[in-house]
């Protein structure tokens, strides 16, 4: 006898109810199956997403951690600026001439260029604008001028230097900008 046959014979002597069972706790089985299938793909998709948050997170503590060291002076250097303005003033007004001073004056020189070269090694640039185009995002117009030797909208003079740190301002430029000069008023001819 061969193995169907052997269980044709069992399952022939099996009631139908029972068969029913049988057949549909196997649908049922497969239906779980299909169930559990569907559980497991979402929880695979769910660790997908949590590792991308993750990966989110972890870029933007180090964008953090990176803008934190670039600018974490930004505050202290923009206090030391009234120091330089003063030492420059200081040379600005001294006269070169007069001997009595003169040690004085290559003092503050010395020092105000190695202030420079300090702020400058912590990426702090100074912005003398003289004869740039008027930029208002680094520039602050103080006054208007008429000037026929530069374009309209020129920083003619410079009140005050701008200084900016790792490419974000500090403080802008104090300026006079050049405008077009005005046409005389036109006399209009009574007798016409």
């Amino acid at each position: 006898m061969t193995d169907e046959q052997t269980l044709d014979e069992q399952t022939s002597d099996v009631p139908a109810d029972e068969q029913q069972a049988a057949a549909g706790s196997v649908e049922s089985a497969q239906e779980r199956i299909a169930e559990l299938e569907d559980q497991l793909a979402s929880a695979q998709e769910n660790v997908l997403r949590a590792a991308a948050e993750v990966q989110n997170i972890r870029r933007r503590a180090d964008q953090d951690v990176e803008k934190a060291h670039k600018f974490a002076l930004e505050k202290f250097a923009t206090d030391l600026l009234a120091v330089l303005d003063s030492l420059e003033r200081g040379i600005e007004v001294s006269d070169a001439t007069d001997e009595a001073i003169r040690p004085m004056r290559e003092g503050m020189e010395l020092t105000y260029k190695l202030f420079l070269d300090t702020m400058k090694r912590f990426k702090v640039e100074r912005l003398d604008p003289q004869g740039e185009p008027f930029n208002p995002e680094e520039h602050q117009a103080m006054a208007m001028e008429e000037s026929t030797h530069v374009e309209p909208n020129s920083v003619l003079k410079v009140f005050q230097c701008g200084y900016s740190m790792n490419g974000r301002l500090l403080r802008p430029a104090m300026v006079v900008v050049s405008k077009a000069p005005s046409e005389p008023p036109v006399k209009i001819d009574e007798q016409a």
